[in-house]
């Protein structure tokens, strides 16, 4: 499938000279979606500048706890038992990732997870950017019914033969990477790429109120600082309720959320939201799941009447945000 869709869309003749001279296709099968779930299974399909398949690498790991929903990845505590710890596959991992860009399906969820890992095993991941094909796809303005991954195989003609499996995921998400990347090189399409941050904060003990991990690694109590790049569309205002997102809005958070706050923050940015840290008039959204609490953020949204949705609510939102208007 791969060497077909190579020859049934040929490459540009003259390719940008800013593009990344590698890409590491990834995908993590994992216990959960918190920040404190384990990865249970990876694999990396490496492709060259123009997409080429150079080779690809797959591992079980034992995330030495409950394996998490079994009905969806499919390894049970018995598969995973005799399986290789995650710092056992960590330089293995690394060398596949080295001097690459990370592509993977909503790439900001497999980057954390993966950040976390090397976290616990006191390293870092050897990754500089990453590139979500899900913007891409929205980049190159593909008519998909929705972003999930069977929508983008399917228009590429990409037959999937085990859905949550990492070794399969990843080979679709390759055969759908090339030709999308063939496509944004032919129409001198800027990749979305965005940075990589590492989480390196490690303790023996942990904070007060703070609950140590496995190694000692907190996952809540490390957060990077960073400034986010400016949202470069201007706010359309308001979100109406059962309307869609539209990129531009100004979405702020409040309150604890199950999925970490970063990642929930870099999908809103990759989607095109402006992401804001105190609430006012101009907010076109809050995110709290639980509007009920005295938190200044939703009295304030009280106040303002501005709409609040619930993280479920607001993850579905943003698989389907409508694009900036052009000019």
């Amino acid at each position: 499938m791969l060497d077909d869709l190579t020859t049934a869309a040929s490459s540009p003749t003259v390719w940008p000279a800013a593009y990344p001279q590698g890409y590491a296709v990834v995908d993590v099968e994992t216990t959960g979606l918190a920040r404190d779930d384990r990865i249970i299974s990876a694999a990396v399909y490496r492709l060259d500048a123009r997409g080429e398949v150079e080779d690809h690498w797959y591992t079980v790991v034992n995330p030495e706890r409950d394996p998490g929903p079994v009905w969806i990845h499919g390894l049970t505590s018995d598969v995973l038992e005799g399986a290789p710890l995650f710092q056992d596959i960590a330089a293995e991992f690394a060398a596949r990732l080295e001097g690459r860009v990370l592509v993977a399906h909503n790439a900001v969820f497999d980057w954390q997870m993966i950040a976390r890992e090397y976290a616990r095993a006191r390293s870092e991941a050897p990754v500089k950017q990453r590139l979500c094909t899900i913007v891409l796809s929205k980049e190159l303005k593909l008519p998909l019914p929705n972003h999930k991954l069977e929508s983008l195989a399917a228009h590429f003609g990409v037959v999937q033969r085990r859905a949550h499996h990492a070794l399969d995921d990843a080979r679709v998400l390759a055969e759908a990477f090339r030709p999308s990347l063939r496509a944004a090189a032919a129409g001198g399409v800027r990749l979305p790429l965005h940075e990589c941050l590492p989480l390196t904060e490690w303790t023996d003990r942990p904070r007060t109120g703070q609950q140590a991990g496995p190694g000692g690694y907190r996952p809540t109590s490390w957060r990077p600082s960073r400034k986010r790049p400016a949202c470069p569309y201007p706010n359309p205002g308001r979100y109406e309720p059962g309307g869609r997102l539209k990129q531009g809005m100004r979405v702020a958070f409040s309150g604890d959320t199950s999925v970490e706050r970063d990642l929930l923050e870099d999908r809103a940015t990759e989607a095109g939201l402006h992401v804001a840290g105190s609430l006012s008039r101009l907010t076109s959204l809050l995110v709290t799941n639980d509007p009920d609490s005295g938190t200044s953020k939703v009295v304030k949204a009280r106040q303002y009447g501005t709409p609040v949705v619930d993280e479920a609510a607001f993850g579905q939102l943003l698989g389907d945000v409508e694009a900036a208007p052009e000019g």
